[in-house]
């Protein structure tokens, strides 16, 4: 009829509306199947582009969790240090368990360095660093997200429970099975630990130390006789410099506070075997004599300097009334550090000493003295001559081009040993009971060449990134300098080198 419109039977409604909701079903299973493949494609692009803008990525602040995301920006700039976690957890990759993986403090670590270094694919431009939090707190180190922390302290914290993450794993097989090894038919192969499951190879305790561990060596000389007492070794992580006080018209140096760190010190009222020795030969029959005790020089080197080196520049000071003060003095630093006249040699005898010194008179390594450091003085150069590297003095030469070292400015340290790299500084801004963390580091070299050094610098605030020069960083008052050893080709292939240390 004309006034009836055209409509579909029922059967063919009810087969047309099946047909759609398989296709559906059919379509929402491939997008869901290839969902991990297309996040996964949008994670690569973005962090492309990341490394093609030279960025990395922010960490959300978490209440007041600045000194959290400062330290770990700084530690992402350090190849080295990220190495040597890879190198460390690669122990864990035969546990098939994710949860038990987590558990372990160098495993959480190197996920959020490598994703701060754009060497691990995120989705997100912000990370969340609450797990590491989290994991600290299994090893029994309660810090709040709410509460104001220092960096240089939880530097420490991580230093410390990654050594005992270390001292934690197996060496020697259980003393329950001492009655499986005293069996001589069994092999090696076939021994099986009761409470570790297989037996663990035996590794080297020195070659897994983290590169930020050093050593340093204290040395007595008495004053009387001049006989020097057996030189001690501590271990350290960080070198907490003092700053001097400050001479009116003269800047503030890292030199000044290192070698402030390295001066020596009278130790009164010691008693020194040697000249107690020395006077009992004088007496006569044997005759019994007190200990004698003599004014002794004690003076601290650098025994063994780390891979990476962590400076933290004490900023806290006490008022007369005992109240806390931060000191905001610039302390001027470079992009580059040498530390040789800072390291310890072993002495060499007098004589053998005075022909050296002749014979090589004209190529004695300038800022030493008979192995002992000297105070940087003006008044001590003499006129004419080319002043000797100091470490933070102001030079435009330091400045132009960024990255290398300039060579032909300082001839005398063409080839320095110990010379450092600087890829990170924590400044914080604010007094003493309040204030905000802030860091200054490089950024991630590009893909193509994964070894290099980028010259980009960057000022990360929580997770606001910008670009940065190198004026602003050497400007800027620093907490915390994060330094990474150079190595020429002739220092890779010293075995005197290797030895020494």
């Amino acid at each position: 009829p004309r006034s009836q419109g055209y409509r579909l039977p029922g059967y063919t409604v009810v087969f047309c509306l099946c047909v759609g909701f398989l296709l559906l079903l059919f379509f929402r299973y491939k997008v869901m199947k290839n969902w991990g493949v297309i996040g996964g494609v949008a994670a690569a692009v973005a962090a492309g582009m990341y490394v093609l803008w030279g960025l990395v990525p922010g960490l959300l602040n978490l209440g007041n969790t600045c000194f959290m995301n400062s330290l770990l920006q700084g530690l992402s700039s350090c190849p080295s240090f990220i190495k040597w976690l890879e190198e460390f957890t690669a122990q864990y990759k035969t546990d098939q368990n994710q949860s038990t993986e987590r558990q372990y403090l160098s495993v959480t670590l190197l996920h959020l360095l490598r994703a701060l270094s754009c060497q691990e694919v995120t989705e997100d431009d912000v990370l969340d660093a609450s797990c590491l939090l989290e994991v600290l707190r299994m090893y029994r180190w309660q810090i709040s997200s709410f509460e104001e922390q220092d960096a240089h302290e939880l530097f420490h914290v991580l230093t410390s429970s990654l050594e005992d993450e270390r001292d934690r794993q197996p060496r020697v097989t259980h003393l329950f099975d001492v009655h499986s090894l005293e069996q001589p038919e069994i092999t090696q192969k076939q021994i099986s630990c009761r409470t570790r499951g297989s037996l663990p190879p035996v590794s080297s305790h020195w070659k897994s130390q983290h590169p930020f561990h050093g050593r340093l060596t204290s040395n007595m000389v008495c004053k009387h006789c001049e006989h020097q007492s057996p030189v001690r070794y501590d271990t350290f992580d960080s070198l907490s410099l003092s700053i001097p006080a400050a001479v009116w018209g003269r800047p503030m140096t890292l030199d000044h506070c290192l070698h402030h760190f390295i001066s020596s010190e009278s130790v009164k009222d010691v008693v020194c075997d040697n000249c107690t020795k020395i006077q009992a030969e004088g007496t006569l029959n044997g005759q019994s004599i007190e200990n004698q005790r003599t004014t002794f020089v004690k003076q601290l080197k650098l025994g063994k300097l780390p891979q990476c080196l962590c400076i933290h520049l004490q900023r806290l000071s006490w008022s007369n009334q005992g109240t806390p003060l931060k000191r905001h003095e610039h302390v001027q630093f470079n992009e580059f550090l040498i530390m040789d006249i800072y390291k310890y040699r072993i002495p060499v005898h007098k004589s053998s000493q005075n022909e050296l010194n002749q014979k090589n008179s004209e190529e004695t390594t300038p800022g030493t003295k008979d192995g002992a450091a000297v105070k940087p003085s003006d008044t001590e150069q003499p006129s004419g001559t080319k002043p000797f590297f100091k470490n933070g003095a102001c030079s435009s030469s330091f400045l132009m081009p960024s990255g290398t070292f300039p060579l032909a400015a300082f001839p005398e340290c063409s080839s320095p040993v110990y010379l450092y790299r600087l890829m990170a500084v924590v400044v914080h801004h604010g007094d003493m009971h309040s204030g905000h963390f802030v860091t200054y580091r490089r950024s991630p070299p590009s893909p193509k060449n994964p070894l290099s050094v980028s010259s980009q610098w960057l000022w990360i605030s929580d997770d606001t990134v910008r670009k940065a020069s190198l004026h602003e960083v050497l400007s800027s008052s620093a907490y915390l300098l994060f330094y990474e050893r150079v190595h020429s080709r002739v220092q890779h292939q010293s075995l005197e080198l290797r030895a020494e240390e």
